[in-house]
């Protein structure tokens, strides 16, 4: 993930929990330490973020309605989903990390 993915995926959140995110936020969704987490999503917003964080990024991108669903979380494809109830039950899944995410920053 570049800096500019980072970038982009803080407004997409933003948009899809309904209120714009600052990096503090984005801080908070990553479990950073209030003190200078901040000052970190700022860096990683240049530079790229590395590690573990990229895939957690990943995981609270599916959020937005403009990023996949990750394919180990993909259980809507299955043999056993009707395909008539998929795209309900993608929607559900996708509000249902919506609450999460607003959940998480409080």
């Amino acid at each position: 993930m570049t800096g500019a993915e980072l970038k982009k995926l803080r407004e997409d959140l933003g948009e899809a929990v309904g209120r714009p995110l600052a990096v503090a936020d984005m801080a908070k969704l990553c479990g950073l330490p209030a003190a200078d987490g901040a000052t970190t999503i700022r860096k990683w917003e240049v530079t790229g973020p590395s590690g573990p964080v990229v895939q957690l990024l990943r995981i609270l991108a599916m959020a937005s309605d403009r990023y996949p669903i990750l394919e180990m979380f993909n259980v809507f494809d299955r043999h056993d989903v009707p395909e008539k109830e998929r795209p309900v039950r993608r929607q559900a899944f996708r509000e249902q990390m919506r609450s999460d995410v607003r959940r998480r920053l409080g």
